[in-house]
């Protein structure tokens, strides 16, 4: 599996926002979203093994795991470390771009998949598995980053016509201008929840963190 950097943190994104995490970030993407903010990831990177990986988590020492990306699912072998994490009693965070199958993870109640529905602004948005949402439990989460209303609308369109079995989220593209999104939330009674990126508004667009 390529790496392109481990390293301890604050979860960012989502309902585990602000956990202290141990985050593994791999190389290579099957998508090219227009706003994507880890463009560094999507080649290059250090090969490593199972082995070597959670031996370098268990040095970062946070009992919270995030694989993400580029894209995690496109690495040969990803689901082997996922269940590794998991045996060593690690709860296990896979963030993953909703154009990959997740049928080849584990089941656990120590894995939370994290994922996302690309929209419109992104220019991937033909890209969606629909199949993935019936994949997903309550202890996940779908994710939609929202750049303007064409792109809400979009979400509301997929909420409406898919049946969504964990919370669902709406964050900024940039991740910490929210008020608009915010607005239109409330506007609609929409039952999601509006997030910020965090680590956007403590380190900007610093890597690494």
């Amino acid at each position: 599996m390529k790496v392109i950097e481990m390293f301890y943190s604050l979860q960012g994104e989502g309902t585990l926002m602000g956990v202290p995490t141990t985050f593994v970030r791999f190389a290579g993407c099957n998508l090219d979203c227009e706003w994507c903010d880890t463009k560094y990831a999507q080649e290059g990177g250090e090969e490593m093994s199972v082995d070597e990986i959670v031996d370098r988590v268990e040095e970062l020492g946070a009992p919270f795991v995030c694989l993400t990306g580029g894209e995690p699912l496109v690495q040969e072998g990803v689901s082997r470390l996922v269940e590794a994490l998991l045996e060593d009693s690690y709860h296990v965070t896979v963030e993953t771009n909703g154009a990959v199958a997740l049928e080849s993870l584990p089941s656990s109640e120590e894995l939370l998949i994290s994922m996302d529905v690309k929209c419109p602004s992104s220019g991937m948005s033909h890209r969606i598995m629909y199949d993935n949402l019936s994949f997903l439990s309550p202890r996940d989460q779908l994710k939609f980053v929202i750049a303007d209303r064409v792109d809400y609308l979009f979400a509301k369109k997929i909420l409406r016509e898919h049946e969504v079995n964990c919370p669902v989220i709406m964050t900024p593209v940039g991740g910490t201008d929210l008020k608009e999104l915010a607005k239109w939330v409330l506007e609609d009674r929409l039952w999601v929840r509006v997030l910020p990126q965090l680590h956007k508004i403590i380190w900007g667009g610093k890597r690494g963190v």
